[in-house]
């Protein structure tokens, strides 16, 4: 399972369990709220480790930039759509 796949069964999880969500959701506070969060994520089974979740978000970008106008200068401008982490909270 990649990591898209793995962020949406966790986050459909967490949306029916507030507890998890909770727990989830306090690891933004922590010092290092990424490292926090993917500690969580592979205590809960789903292997997600930072540069991994940082790179999956990139290469999505960068598939989708490719992907529209031949990916040159005139592909449109993306915001936040290379981030994985951000988008998980957004969804929360």
């Amino acid at each position: 399972m990649e990591i898209p796949e793995m962020l949406d069964e966790l986050k459909q999880k967490a949306l029916k369990d507030k507890v998890l969500r909770r727990e989830l959701m306090d690891t933004r506070k922590e010092d290092q709220p990424l490292a926090a969060f993917c500690r969580k994520c592979r205590e809960l089974g789903y292997p997600v480790y930072e540069m991994d979740l940082i790179s999956a978000g990139e290469d999505f970008y960068a598939t989708m930039r490719r992907s529209t106008n031949g990916g040159g200068e005139n592909s449109p401008m993306l915001e936040g759509e290379d981030d994985f982490y951000e988008l998980f909270f957004a969804g929360l």
